[in-house]
C-alpha cells in the first residue's frame, strides 16, 4: 500500500488488493487480488469485485457496482446524476439532498476501454466489451462489443 494514497478507514479492502500512488478510495468496498492504478478515485458504496484491474486516471462514482474480474481501462469516467446541477432555481447552492443517485452495474468479466464515459442508469453486461472512447448511454448486453459515441452494437465478443 502506499503512502501517498488516500484511504479512509470506512474502506474494505479485499486480501492481496494492490494500490498504487495518488489514490483516493472512501466508503467503498475492494475484492480480493484487485489492482488500483494511480490517479483513481472510487467513492463512497462502491463495490469492485474480486480479480479487477482499475487502470490509471479512472473515476469511479457513487452508485456504481463492478463486478468480478473486470478491466477498466485508463481514464473511464463514471455519472451518476442524469441531470447535474451546481445550484437550484433560487441560485442557492445544491447540497447531496437535492439529488438521487442512479445505479449502474458492470457485470463480471466485462471490458472498458480507455477514455470511455458510462452515463448513470446502465448495465455493461457479463463479458461485454466497451470500445476506447465510447459514451454508453444504454445497456450493453452481454458478450457484446459496442463502440462510439453514442455507443452502439459492433459485433459479438470473439471468445480467445
Amino acid at each position: 500500500m502506499s503512502h501517498s494514497s488516500r484511504i479512509a478507514p470506512d474502506v474494505i479492502l479485499g486480501r492481496d488488493v494492490v494500490v498504487r500512488d495518488f489514490v483516493n478510495l472512501y466508503g467503498c468496498r475492494i475484492g480480493d487480488g484487485t489492482r488500483i492504478g494511480t490517479f483513481v478515485e472510487i467513492q463512497r458504496g462502491v463495490e469492485v469485485g474480486a480479480r479487477c484491474k482499475i487502470s490509471s486516471h479512472t473515476f469511479i462514482c457513487e452508485g456504481v457496482s463492478i463486478g468480478s474480474g473486470v478491466f477498466v481501462g485508463h481514464n473511464v469516467s463514471f455519472v451518476n446524476d442524469r441531470y447535474p446541477r451546481a445550484v437550484g432555481p433560487d441560485g442557492a447552492l445544491l447540497d447531496d439532498a437535492d439529488w438521487t443517485v442512479v445505479p449502474t452495474t458492470v457485470e463480471d468479466r466485462a471490458a472498458i476501454g480507455s477514455g470511455a464515459v458510462i452515463l448513470c442508469g446502465v448495465r455493461i453486461g457479463r463479458g461485454a466489451v466497451v470500445g476506447a472512447g465510447a459514451v454508453v448511454t444504454r445497456d450493453v448486453p452481454s458478450g457484446e462489443v459496442w463502440a462510439g459515441n453514442p455507443a452502439r452494437y459492433l459485433k459479438d465478443v470473439e471468445e480467445g
